[in-house]
């Protein structure tokens, strides 16, 4: 595997932990509770950890768009099946936006 292809696997792994962490963020009821404090802390610092390893073969803007856009989008997703919080029309044109604009930056940035 190329270098490349390891800072996306490392991004991909950081936008999953991300998402967990979020996900989890609900239930701490403002880290009053333990089990879902911790899985958070440690989802945000896992998600953290495997970030910096794309900064060599991925430019940071381009890192940072495409985890938090990616990571909108999954939360968006995944908090409609578990709280049943659905987005609006214009909140999901909105969304779509985001991802076009990940696809765009990852597609058509020169420096990696």
């Amino acid at each position: 595997m190329t270098a490349l292809t390891n800072a996306y696997i490392f991004l991909i792994l950081a936008i999953v932990a991300e998402v967990i962490g979020t996900l989890y963020l609900r239930e701490t009821e403002g880290f009053t509770k333990i089990i879902p404090s911790l899985i958070t802390a440690i989802s945000y610092a896992a998600s953290f950890y495997w970030l910096s390893f794309t900064l060599d073969e991925i430019p940071i803007g381009v890192a940072y768009a495409t985890w938090s856009g990616v990571g909108i989008f999954l939360i968006t997703c995944l908090a409609a099946l578990k709280y049943y919080q659905f987005p609006n029309l214009l909140t999901s044109i909105g969304m779509g936006f985001v991802i076009v604009g990940v696809a765009l930056i990852n597609l058509f940035s020169n420096d990696h």
